[in-house]
């Protein structure tokens, strides 16, 4: 009578490594700036829109007030001066 091995379930292949032996190496480059010119200058650099304010949305109403009458007298001083120019 012949004898016969059962089948042995199977291994899972072997690592190179162990995860726990591997050193990490050092990291060599820190920072480059290729090809960023290039790409900032592919459409233009464009500078920002002029004439942009910000929104008094949320300000102070009494500082809106006084800042609307303070606008309103340095425009009158402006054509004033201009018109004695």
């Amino acid at each position: 009578m012949q004898l016969t091995s059962f089948p042995q379930p199977a291994q899972p292949h072997p690592r190179k490594f162990s995860v726990l032996n591997v050193v990490a190496m050092a990291k060599s480059k820190n920072h480059t700036n290729h090809n960023q010119n290039k790409k900032a200058h592919k459409n233009g650099i464009k500078t920002p829109a002029a004439g942009r304010t910000r929104s008094l949305k949320g300000v102070d109403p009494k500082f809106r007030r006084n800042a609307r009458y303070a606008l309103a007298g340095s425009n009158k001083a402006r054509r004033e001066a201009k018109l004695e120019a």
